[in-house]
């Protein structure tokens, strides 16, 4: 009687409980749970590549628009827009949750873009100014800027493609069920206008037909 005492009763639900662990460890591997965390790590890191893109651009602006001050008569409305948009653009607080944020993405490619606009525009304009194109810090600053628009579209190009890769396994089956109970939510991209026009990056390379 005592030994049948000592012995432990196991309730039915706890002889289960390890065979129901490693059906679900074998489930969230199955339905897609590690290439989330894989995808969003990339998305993270391919968003990461594209700001300190843009940061770099906004950083060759002072020197160019301190560069074109010097030449009196150029156009200070042109020159004026370039600087409230670099002031709007960097004003935008870029955090983490921005990439969930539908709308904070959205004004943050407005202002990008306008900037990206006023840029093209005093670089264009600069064309008429035989001093500006004469000036060797000027071009050598055009041509940082060119080199910067360019890695602006590869870097827009795989934040686009690591968030299609993510939007795909979120809406798919049976991922979907996965990021359903974990939370996964579709990631806002780019629109479709600038993904329309993502392979082509702002001209800014006009010196090439100053001379004919």
């Amino acid at each position: 009687m005592n030994s049948r005492l000592a012995r432990p009763l196991l309730h039915p639900l706890g002889r289960l409980a390890l065979p129901l662990v490693l059906a679900a460890s074998l489930t969230l591997s199955g339905c897609g749970y590690n290439d989330f965390q894989r995808l969003d790590e990339q998305t993270r890191a391919a968003w990461s590549e594209v700001l300190n893109q843009f940061q770099r651009r906004a950083d060759l602006i002072p020197n160019l628009v301190e560069t074109v001050k010097g030449e009196a008569a150029f156009e200070q409305e042109t020159l004026s827009r370039v600087i409230e948009a670099r002031a709007r653009a960097t004003a935008i607080q870029v955090t983490p949750e921005m990439l969930d944020d539908p709308q904070a993405m959205e004004r943050f490619q407005q202002a990008q873009g306008q900037l990206g606009s006023a840029l093209s525009r005093l670089l264009a304009v600069a064309e008429n100014y035989p001093n500006l194109k004469a000036n060797q810090g000027f071009q050598d600053l055009r041509v940082q800027l060119e080199g910067t628009e360019n890695r602006v579209t590869v870097a827009r190009n795989r934040y686009i493609e690591s968030v299609q890769q993510y939007n795909v396994l979120a809406r798919s089956f049976p991922s979907n069920l996965t990021a359903m109970v974990f939370g996964y939510q579709p990631k806002p991209g780019f629109t479709v206008a600038d993904e329309a026009a993502i392979s082509t990056p702002p001209k800014v390379d006009f010196g090439s037909q100053g001379g004919r």
